[in-house]
């Protein structure tokens, strides 16, 4: 992966606005900001970044495009994922949210809101300029926190203007984050606890959160394959304040009432969960994040098809995880695609189904 140290990215978000500038990650990568004016959490003017990926090769965009939404302690930085992408025929873009990433500017607290609907100004936003730019019909693929956010979005959309009028398709989850993980108090009366204090004490930080272990697993630095901005996702991750938790707390909540988020969805996930307070072999096939019975058991709670599979011997951000894993990810995730190309089809001309 590029190391993302030369070029000034909150210089060029700042001074350029909507036009398109070189990104960080090199040739065929292209970065425009999204101006959100004052932050509604105290926090200053923010803003939002879309990134896209143009390959050389020049080759004509045949399906939908895509865009990708990262987790907490996260951005976009996996170009294999926009490669592949693009070897498949999509125009490929990815959104690093408010603070987070490419979008995280001095003196601001990485991550923090304390409404995950916040964030629909810079989804609807994305979507607008993607449409705009690459055709009508749009596929979203989000990784844990966005695994949250995405689809709360969806389901408000949903309601108010229809995701089908919004040229949405579908939805493609990795390791979305459906429930708190840990013991089972943490879900019961620990969640009052996290409102009170994430109402009266929202910038308090939880105690304990700095764990390395996936970091470790990932960052060449440690005793991963891949290179990314440390500042922007740190080996122990970002501060977890009681403001954002609790928003988080908030989102499930709104989850598990069910959603409807009106389009077919994959789920993919670990097989394994293997919670470690340091790095071990064994993080490296499994998830060391979430627990992945939670994202089992909440699935069903979107609305729509769902059809979610185990990987094997997969990390957190399957993505992310050893060639095997990674590439079984890959394959279950076209085969997928393939079959949803199908059903849009005969959903839009029902003789041809016949």
């Amino acid at each position: 992966m590029t190391n993302e140290t030369s070029l000034d990215v909150s210089e060029i978000t700042e001074q350029t606005g909507s036009k398109w500038r070189p990104d960080v990650l090199g040739a065929g990568y292209e970065q425009r900001s999204i101006p959100l004016g004052p932050d509604p959490d105290g926090e200053g003017d923010i803003s939002a970044t879309l990134v896209r990926y143009l390959p050389d090769s020049g080759a004509a965009a045949t399906e939908c495009a895509v865009i990708y939404v990262h987790g907490f302690t996260d951005y976009f930085f996996q170009q294999h994922l926009a490669e592949h992408f693009a070897a498949r025929g999509h125009r490929f873009y990815a959104l690093d949210l408010r603070k987070c990433g490419r979008s995280l500017r001095d003196g601001q607290s990485p991550h923090y809101v304390t409404d995950l609907a916040f964030y629909d100004e810079e989804l609807n936003e994305a979507l607008r300029i993607v449409k705009e730019e690459a055709g009508e019909q749009v596929l979203l693929v989000a990784h844990s926190t966005g695994g949250l956010i995405v689809p709360l979005w969806l389901d408000r959309l949903n309601r108010t203007a229809g995701v089908a009028a919004s040229g949405i398709v579908g939805l493609v989850l990795n390791s979305p984050w459906f429930d708190l993980q840990g013991p089972s108090y943490y879900r019961t009366i620990g969640t009052p606890i996290i409102g009170a204090l994430g109402r009266f004490r929202a910038m308090l930080e939880m105690p304990g959160g700095s764990i390395s272990t996936y970091g470790d697993s990932l960052h060449k630095s440690a005793s991963g394959e891949w290179d990314y901005n440390l500042d922007w996702k740190p080996l122990a991750g970002a501060p977890v304040r009681f403001g954002w938790l609790r928003a988080i707390r908030r989102g499930h909540f709104r989850l598990h009432q069910g959603l409807n988020i009106g389009v077919p969805a994959l789920i993919l996930r670990s097989r394994l969960t293997k919670f470690m307070r340091k790095y071990g072999p064994a993080a490296d096939v499994a998830d060391t994040v979430l627990d992945v019975k939670q994202i089992q058991r909440w699935s069903g709670c979107l609305g729509d098809r769902t059809n979610i599979v185990p990987i094997e011997n997969a990390r957190h951000d399957v993505f992310l995880s050893s060639a095997e894993p990674r590439a079984k990810a890959f394959e279950e995730m076209d085969s997928w695609l393939d079959w949803l190309a199908v059903y849009r089809r005969k959903a839009e001309s029902p003789e041809a189904g016949a």
